[in-house]
């Protein structure tokens, strides 16, 4: 089969044949139908994060090993399935799950396998889906779908997951404000999330007019271009100089915290979820002043997606889809990923 493979940081991918996998016990072999490509997968590409006063995370330090078949979000039709498997047939259009942890640490005995302390993630510590087909370890890991496209899926498992858990992190209530920065596939699945969650004040901050547009389309109330105006004084006379309630950062850059700590009311709650990187300098004192909580927050669970998977087929979120790429074009796709050219979610389609 078909795979792109990332064989060293910051080269271009290869597509390469490697042998396609056997299902057995409780596994399934997934045709992968659509692969979301996603910031996460650029950080994989790059080798690493930003990290503090300048200082680079490196991914093979926090136990990624190349070469590597990337892609986490990941949708497909069941080829086959190990012989332990039950309810679940070939020709089922699926979800993959790709959060996947040991199963042993203290997250994992309580159903949070996303930050399971020696985590298996499919398309980071274990091949993903920027292939033909991809193994997926068990078969509850797989979501079936109704209604859904497999196209319209595929960044459920990611983008979709990682703000709908932002915004229940973010405890919004309907009087309250709260602010998106971010307008990326992330952004755009959020602000849905939180309008129809929460039904609060939604304050989309972002860079790029076509992007706060669609951020407006979908359900924000207020849009703000942080190139063109102060984000800080623009969310305070929007809340009557009180600050927000809340700040869900889907970029969580160095420059975008500083400014999401300026803008917090008291009592507020900062949702760091970016991967963006960096660092900022924090007076200690104010947090216990002003009673604000930082909250991180990443990607989800699988009880959450199968929550979501259900909202989606029910209409109550899309996924926005700007551009498909064949599996030989994944170099190009995330090219234009790390230039700012997506709108939503880019899929690969192998």
């Amino acid at each position: 089969m078909k795979a792109a493979r990332i064989i060293k940081p910051k080269e271009p991918l290869i597509i390469t044949d490697i042998q396609k996998p056997e299902p057995k016990g409780m596994q399934a072999l997934i045709k992968v139908i659509a692969s979301g490509v996603c910031h996460s997968d650029l950080h994989l590409w790059e080798g690493g994060y930003a990290g503090a006063a300048g200082s680079f995370i490196r991914v093979e330090d926090r136990g990624v090993k190349f070469p590597l078949t990337p892609g986490h979000e990941i949708a497909g039709i069941v080829e086959k399935v190990g012989e332990d498997v039950n309810g679940l047939r070939s020709g089922d259009r699926v979800l993959v799950y790709p959060w996947i942890g040991d199963g042993l640490c203290p997250a994992c005995r309580v159903g949070s396998e996303n930050i399971c302390d020696n985590p298996r993630s499919l398309g980071v510590y274990q091949n993903g889906g920027y292939a033909e087909y991809l193994l997926v370890p068990s078969a509850k890991y797989l979501v079936k779908l109704d209604k859904l496209k497999e196209e319209e899926a595929a960044s459920l498992a990611c983008s979709g997951l990682t703000a709908y858990s932002a915004v229940k992190n973010a405890n919004i209530k309907p009087s309250e404000a709260l602010v998106i920065v971010g307008a990326g596939g992330l952004g755009l699945i959020g602000v849905q999330l939180a309008r129809s969650i929460t039904n609060s004040k939604i304050i989309v901050i972002d860079l790029d007019d076509k992007k706060l547009m669609e951020a407006k389309k979908l359900g924000a109330d207020y849009i703000v271009n942080s190139k063109s105006e102060d984000p800080v004084k623009a969310v305070k006379e929007l809340t009557n100089g009180l600050g927000a309630d809340a700040v869900i950062d889907f970029v969580n850059a160095s420059s975008t915290v500083s400014k999401d700590l300026e803008m917090l009311r008291k009592r507020g709650r900062l949702v760091p979820v970016g991967l963006f990187g960096g660092s900022i300098e924090l007076p200690l004192v104010s947090i216990p002043l002003r009673a604000i909580k930082i909250i991180g927050s990443y990607t989800g669970r699988l009880d959450d997606l199968f929550d979501l998977v259900t909202l989606a087929e029910r209409g109550v979120i899309k996924t926005i889809i700007s551009k498909r790429f064949l599996l030989d074009e994944v170099n190009k796709a995330l090219e234009e990923l790390k230039e700012g050219k997506i709108v939503g979610r880019a899929i690969i389609n192998p």
